[in-house]
């Protein structure tokens, strides 16, 4: 379910590491614009990630399961420090399908937050949703 989910002192869960990121998305797309691939936003922000003293992992892996069998793995774009799933787009627009792509990812992978970053439009989008 998509809903915020505050820690004791009032704030949302990772919300420093969210801000961070969500900075560094925004860096990539005032350096880039819109108009390329998903992949080289992923690589860049990655990059941005990296420099910015962050742990990135790419296409981390994660195995869907199914009535106690392994049916497929999901590879996440980026998962920053451990805790924050980054589902990459370059679209016209957000639509629901993408949010539901990303919260299925947080639940299989057990993670609580994840960030839909699009990069697809002249001003960069960005959800946040918890699982």
């Amino acid at each position: 379910m998509n809903r915020p989910e505050k820690v004791n002192n009032g704030e949302f869960i990772h919300s420093e590491l969210t801000h961070r990121i969500i900075g560094a998305a925004f860096a990539v797309h005032n350096a880039l614009g819109c108009g390329f691939l998903e992949k080289v936003y992923e690589n860049a922000l990655c990059r941005e990630l990296q420099l910015a003293g962050l742990t990135v992992e790419t296409q981390k892996s994660f195995t869907v399961s199914y009535r106690g069998s392994d049916v497929g793995l999901y590879m996440a774009d980026l998962v920053v420090n451990g805790t924050v799933i980054l589902e990459v787009k370059a679209l016209d627009q957000l639509a629901d399908p993408h949010r539901a792509q990303l919260l299925n990812y947080l639940r299989i992978s057990g993670l609580r937050v994840g960030l839909l970053l699009n990069f697809g439009t002249t001003k960069m989008q960005y959800e946040r949703l918890i699982c």
